[in-house]
C-alpha cells in the first residue's frame, strides 16, 4: 500500500462515528467531520486531537484534502450523504446496512462505477477473530459441505429504546431486521456465497413501534444446506450464537465481545466412528479490533490490493433478502 497520508471526513459522530475515528490508522488524518449535533462533533474532535468541525455535508465531501468519507448517520441519510461523496471523486465507507432499501444504494453505485470511486460498506463482524477464523475452517474444504446454520443475534433495548431513531420507519427503514439481522445474512453471505429467501417471520412482540422488534428466516445458500436465523429486539441479555454445521464437524461462535459475553469458537470434528466428538476451542480476551481490521481492509481496497470486507454488491444483495421479507 502507498504511503501518501489518507485524508479522512467523518459524517455523523454518534458512538459509530467515533469508533471509527478511533480506529483510523497512522496513514490517515482526520481532516473534517460534520454532525447535526455540533456538540458530538466538537467531542470527537477534541478525542482524536486532529481535524475541525465543519458546519454542513457539503464542507466534507467538497474538500480536496479528504480522500475517504465515512458516512455513520441514520438509515434515511447514508445513500443521500454517499452519492455527493461519490459525486464529489470521494471513496466512500457507508455504515451499514448502507441504505434503507437496496433502490437507494442502487443509485449509489451507478455513481461509483461512472465515477470509478470505491464503495464499501461497514459489516464490520466480518472482522471479528471468530468470523475470520470460520471462514478459514469453512474455505479449506476440510470439512465438506454445508448442512445447515443456526444463527441468533439480539439485545434487550433501553428504556425508551421505542422512541429513537431505529423506531421510527421512516427513518430506520425497518427494524431489528435492518439492524442486527442484517449482519448475521451478511455473514452467512460471507461464508457461503449467495443465498435466497425462503420463509420470513416479523413481529413486533414487545416493543411499542411501528417497526419489528423480531425477525426469523430461512435462508438457502446456493450452495446447499439452510439457514435458520433470528435477530431479537427482546433477547434482554445481549446475546450473539452462530452455530455452522458441515458434513464432518461443527463450529459453534458465540459472544463477541463485550456485554454479549468473550468471543469463542469450538471446532468438534466429527470421527469415523462417530459418536462425541473431540474439539478444540479458540477464545479472544482483547479489545474489538474489527474497527481497525475493516478499516485497513477498505483502504486495501482504495489501493486496489485484496480485501475482504462486504462491497456495495453484498450490502445490495443484503437489503434485497430484507427487502423480500417486508414484502412478505
Amino acid at each position: 500500500m502507498t504511503a501518501t497520508i489518507q485524508g479522512i471526513g467523518i459524517i455523523g459522530c454518534g458512538l459509530i462515528g467515533t469508533k471509527r475515528a478511533r480506529s483510523l490508522p497512522s496513514s490517515c488524518r482526520l481532516i473534517a467531520v460534520h454532525d447535526t449535533n455540533r456538540a458530538s462533533a466538537e467531542t470527537l474532535i477534541s478525542e482524536i486531537g486532529s481535524g475541525e468541525v465543519v458546519d454542513s455535508i457539503d464542507e466534507v465531501i467538497r474538500d480536496e484534502r479528504i480522500d475517504v468519507v465515512i458516512v455513520a448517520t441514520a438509515h434515511s441519510s447514508l445513500a443521500s450523504i454517499a452519492l455527493g461523496a461519490v459525486e464529489n471523486g470521494k471513496h466512500v465507507l457507508i455504515e451499514k446496512p448502507g441504505a434503507r432499501n437496496a433502490d437507494e444504494l442502487s443509485a449509489v453505485k451507478i455513481a461509483a462505477e461512472i465515477s470509478g470511486r470505491r464503495v464499501r460498506v461497514g459489516f464490520n463482524h466480518r472482522f471479528h477473530p471468530a468470523m475470520l477464523l470460520a471462514h478459514k475452517l469453512i474455505n479449506s474444504g476440510a470439512y465438506g459441505d454445508l448442512l445447515w446454520i443456526r444463527g441468533r443475534y439480539g439485545h434487550g433495548g433501553r428504556i425508551g429504546y421505542d422512541r429513537e431513531w431505529r423506531a421510527i420507519k421512516d427513518v430506520s427503514g425497518g427494524g431489528e431486521l435492518l439492524d442486527q439481522g442484517s449482519h448475521l445474512i451478511d455473514l452467512t453471505r460471507f461464508f457461503f456465497g449467495d443465498v435466497s429467501m425462503t420463509y420470513a417471520h416479523l413481529t413486533t412482540a414487545f416493543w411499542d413501534m411501528e417497526v419489528e422488534d423480531n425477525a426469523f428466516l430461512q435462508l438457502q445458500p446456493e450452495c446447499g444446506g439452510t439457514a435458520w436465523l433470528h435477530a431479537s429486539w427482546t433477547e434482554w441479555k445481549n446475546t450473539f450464537s452462530l452455530e455452522i454445521t458441515l458434513k464432518t464437524a461443527k463450529i459453534d461462535i458465540s459472544g463477541l465481545g463485550g456485554s454479549y459475553g468473550r468471543e469463542s469458537l469450538t471446532l468438534y470434528e466429527m470421527q469415523p466412528e462417530m459418536g462425541p466428538p473431540p474439539s478444540q476451542t479458540w477464545s479472544w480476551e482483547e479489545g474489538d479490533r474489527s474497527w481497525d481490521l475493516e478499516m485497513e481492509d477498505v483502504l486495501a481496497d482504495v489501493h486496489g490490493a485484496k480485501s475482504v470486507g462486504a462491497t456495495i454488491d453484498d450490502a445490495l444483495a443484503t437489503l434485497d433478502i430484507i427487502g423480500k421479507a417486508y414484502a412478505s
